[in-house]
């Protein structure tokens, strides 16, 4: 009897999904493909997002149906949307903002009110880069966000892509992916990073794994180096 015991409590021990793994996240949770929460930790608070701000930026700029092939200063739009993605480039995010109809005032309103359309209440943008602490969400507002991002074909494909080449006059210029484990495994449906010091690391993801679709949001990770195993960590785990 004893001895069942002490291999129950073993087991209770080893499903712990902190065992083994010591998180510095403030806020996280892991969903499934339909976004029902498996586990989470302080999923309403509110912190600021860093670059996870550009795919809003992004969802917006396309929801208007704007010539891709458009040139903006040095890169086309659809270019700015690919550095703004996957190099996590503020210029380009700033850029795009800059250039939506009716300008940079009209672009902020447009991702705070895509925010309430999509039912992320506790929300708030004021610019489109994510420099600004003042970019507020929370864990669960994200999910939604992650969701609604799946459906553009842009943001999927960016999603995937662990390195971009860019033509800038007659150069060549390549950058890779904020998120170093694209292409290496798993299969990425929508991933972005973000880091600012009042946000620390951050990363949203939607991921198939060997257990299924995953929906992860890591808030206030110690780095940028603990956010993308802490995410991964969670994502993989059976719950």
């Amino acid at each position: 009897m004893n001895y069942v015991k002490f291999l129950l409590s073993l087991l209770i021990l080893f499903s712990s999904n902190l065992f083994a793994f010591t998180l510095t996240t403030h806020s996280w949770l892991v969903a499934d493909g339909e976004g029902n929460i498996l586990q989470s930790e302080n999923i309403h608070e509110s912190r600021s997002i860093a670059s996870i701000t550009k795919l809003m930026t992004v969802m917006i700029v396309l929801d208007q149906k704007l010539d891709l092939n458009e040139k903006i200063s040095q890169y086309t739009r659809g270019e700015l949307i690919k550095l703004a993605l996957i190099k996590s480039d503020n210029s380009a995010a700033q850029q795009l903002c800059d250039s939506y109809p009716n300008g940079k005032i009209n672009c902020i309103r447009a991702m705070n009110e895509k925010a309430v359309a999509i039912n992320m209440l506790n929300t708030k943008y004021v610019e489109p880069t994510g420099l600004s602490p003042m970019n507020i969400s929370t864990a669960f507002d994200l999910i939604k966000l992650v969701i609604a991002a799946k459906d553009y074909p842009e943001i999927v494909d960016a999603s995937k892509t662990a390195r971009i080449s860019v033509k800038l006059k007659k150069k060549w210029i390549f950058f890779n992916n904020t998120n170093p484990i694209i292409g290496k495994r798993h299969n990425f449906i929508v991933s972005k990073t973000g880091y600012i010091k009042a946000a620390g690391g951050c990363i949203v993801m939607m991921l198939d794994t060997d257990i299924g679709r995953r929906v992860v949001v890591v808030l206030g990770s110690k780095n940028t180096h603990t956010r993308i195993p802490e995410a991964e960590f969670i994502a993989t785990q059976e719950y």
